[in-house]
């Protein structure tokens, strides 16, 4: 869950180790070696890759702010602007426009030009974070302090050296996820008891698919009964997403399963099984694009991303944030 689909790890690994502990005389070119114990080296492996990722909190790979700028480079190429007479121009308002009913209107005599907003001139971003001028503390913190909302979907954030771009909903994606696999670590994950059952129609052989694995969902704090002829009834969920898309989640999950079935279930281990699962769940509860965010929201999400493992990719390891540097912008403009 930290690479995108089709991408694949690559990496070139030393060990040092006794070599009593290796047969070097399996292959008679020395092309292949043996361990004495292949176990206890994977275990090693997988152990000291878990921890170095683990440690890398919400490091995100550095391409994404290089791609960034190739990209306007590229849309700068292809679309030159003509050189304008003047540095800028405003928008041409409407053949009926009365300036008079213009919020620039000066509203008394005397009034000057910069006193109130003019209509062209209105931000398309949520300023909410704006209110009030930066904390310095929150600038000296990795992701920075958020400044705005673009499209209510994107959080604008100020670090000391540069800016930072984060979608919000891969971001809170990610967030869930590791919430839910730190329940489930720690024994348990947290149900919530719905009043009313929900009641999900499917066909006949999805809902077969997901009675067969009722079990395995009950563990992960998904509990469903059938409910008649291809229906679901779900009768609690995991805490964390019980304000989530219900019907939507118990869809993914049945398709889910039977793209597992048809690889081959016997050698889907459970485990992997279940992350996929909580990352479906996580899916359908985190802060979808199109809601809006205050600041305080904005600033807590950046400040959880900084403390949470992989938090720079989202469930389906794709970026949650590009950085840009002050550098970067002074060379999109020209000032260096």
């Amino acid at each position: 869950d930290y690479l995108p689909a089709g991408r694949y790890p690559a990496l070139v690994l030393f060990l040092s180790c006794d070599p009593q502990l290796v047969d070097v005389n399996v292959h008679p070119a020395k092309a292949e070696v043996r361990f004495r114990d292949p176990g206890l080296l994977r275990g090693l492996v997988i152990g000291a890759l878990k921890q170095t990722l683990g440690e890398a909190r919400h490091l995100a790979a550095s391409t994404g702010g290089s791609s960034t700028l190739d990209a306007l480079a590229r849309s700068a190429s292809a679309n030159p602007v003509r050189q304008a007479p003047f540095m800028f121009q405003a928008p041409r308002p409407p053949s009926n426009w009365d300036w008079r009913n213009s919020p620039a209107a000066p509203q008394e005599a005397g009034a000057g030009f910069a006193e109130s907003a003019q209509a062209a001139f209105q931000p398309s971003a949520d300023t909410r974070a704006q209110d009030r001028p930066a904390d310095p503390i929150a600038l000296e913190a990795p992701l920075g302090a958020a400044r705005g909302q673009i499209h209510d979907t994107y959080i604008l954030s100020q670090t000391k050296d540069g800016i930072v771009l984060v979608d919000q909903h891969a971001a809170h994606e990610r967030l869930v996820y590791e919430r839910l696999k730190r329940e489930r670590a720690n024994g348990s994950i947290k149900r919530q008891l719905l009043l009313i059952p929900i009641v999900v129609d499917l066909d006949q052989g999805s809902a077969d698919r997901l009675l067969a694995r009722a079990a395995d969902l009950a563990d992960l704090g998904l509990v469903i009964e059938s409910f008649g002829p291809g229906a679901i009834a779900v009768a609690e969920v995991p805490a964390l997403i019980r304000d989530g898309d219900v019907p939507g989640l118990v869809r993914d999950l049945a398709d889910s399963l039977a793209e597992a079935l048809s690889d081959d279930a016997t050698m889907t281990p459970l485990q992997r099984l279940q992350d996929h699962v909580l990352a479906t769940m996580a899916c359908h509860h985190s802060v979808r694009a199109g809601r809006r965010l205050n600041g305080e929201e904005m600033n807590a999400l950046l400040r959880e991303m900084e403390v949470t493992p992989g938090s720079g990719q989202c469930n389906h390891g794709r970026p949650t944030y590009v950085e840009l540097k002050l550098s970067d912008l002074e060379k999109l403009f020209g000032r260096r």
